[in-house]
């Protein structure tokens, strides 16, 4: 890969689409459950497009798009991951989440290097919501976690959880191992 690419910053995710089957039903998920603002809508063709977004500085960060067709047997987005701070905001867009009718299959986990509730969007695409650990260990790991505990439990049972893994560490070393492999250290 060229040095040039390899500069922090040169090349960073902004944004992604989806095809949708109905729009209106899908931009009021993103809007009133994970607090998406539309920043724009309009007609592209023949498609409908919904832009949305959580950053002022990105015109937008989703873009919902007419056009799935209905006959698609799943979806074909793995899952689409949304970061929060802490375990309060994972708790309430959980409790958002299990409000809303059109949101099903919720799981909360660790993996962990995070802790993270999963759920599938009104048209079936996973979401994954989660918070960082401070620590790292090898993925993939997916244990079930009881996010109705006190901090401090569902911390040390992500915790348990990586440390029983060979790879363990602090995640700033992770991330200082990963910079250099990126060429970024």
């Amino acid at each position: 890969m060229s040095d040039l690419l390899r500069r922090p910053g040169a090349l960073t995710f902004s944004h992604m689409g989806m095809y949708v089957l109905d729009i209106e039903r899908m931009a009021r998920f993103y809007r009133e459950v994970l607090g998406f603002t539309e920043t724009d809508r309009g007609l592209l063709g023949t498609a409908q497009l919904v832009f949305l977004s959580r950053d002022p500085a990105e015109h937008h960060q989703l873009v919902l798009a007419t056009g799935r067709p209905a006959d698609l047997g799943f979806s074909v987005i793995n899952q689409i991951s949304l970061r929060v701070p802490d375990l309060a905001t994972l708790r309430e867009v959980r409790r958002r989440m299990q409000a809303d009718a059109g949101a099903h299959d919720l799981a909360s986990v660790t993996h962990g290097n995070a802790i993270s509730i999963y759920v599938r969007d009104p048209e079936g695409n996973r979401l994954e919501v989660f918070m960082d650990c401070p620590w790292y260990c090898e993925q993939p790991l997916r244990e079930p976690v009881d996010l109705d505990l006190p901090d401090e439990a569902v911390m040390a049972q992500a915790e348990a959880m990586a440390r029983s893994r060979p790879r363990f560490q602090p995640r700033s070393e992770w991330m200082a191992e990963m910079a250099r492999r990126m060429g970024q250290a």
